[in-house]
């Protein structure tokens, strides 16, 4: 891995930590804080993973789950080919984001949320989440979009074989 790109992982867990720290130090707790209409700030917990899953299940276990499914994406990326960029930045992003959770669940034992999307008009709410599964979600959709970019370039130059032949 190449330094930027540990630069990269570094710079996203100290802003997701920041992040958490303005939360935690200026927001009440489940209390709706409006920015904008369809966006809020709302600091809650999350005990589990993804949209609470697994919340029951204690928090070390969920350290455990969360290095090794750490290990296995650096694992993937390690095994990326040469020049691709978009990949690289994903897998950073999901990296940092969780390294971001990874933390609060070995400190806390519990993630800070409180990023809300919500349509009052329509009794909506998203899942609360943080900047660090925000992260996540980037990264992994740079890498979705990095593979159907690279299969799309195999499948022109597939086509302009056939031609040739």
């Amino acid at each position: 891995m190449r330094i930027y790109w540990t630069l990269l992982i570094v710079l996203l867990v100290m802003i997701d930590q920041l992040s958490k720290w303005m939360v935690e130090t200026r927001l009440p707790l489940q209390q709706q804080v409006e920015v904008i209409p369809f966006f809020s700030l709302f600091r809650t917990y999350n005990y589990g993973v993804a949209f609470s899953w697994l919340d029951g299940l204690g928090h070390w276990p969920l350290v455990v789950m969360t290095v090794c499914v750490i290990s296995f994406v650096i694992w993937l990326w390690k095994g990326l080919e040469a020049n691709r960029f978009l990949s690289e930045v994903g897998y950073a992003c999901v990296i940092g984001g969780a390294f971001g959770n990874l933390i609060d669940r070995a400190w806390l034992g519990k993630v800070v949320d409180m990023i809300l999307f919500h349509i009052d008009s329509l009794d909506f709410r998203f899942a609360v989440f943080n900047l660090a599964d925000t992260f996540i979600t980037i990264g992994a959709m740079a890498i979705i979009l990095d593979e159907i970019l690279i299969w799309q370039r195999a499948r022109k130059e597939t086509k302009k074989l056939d031609k040739e032949i």
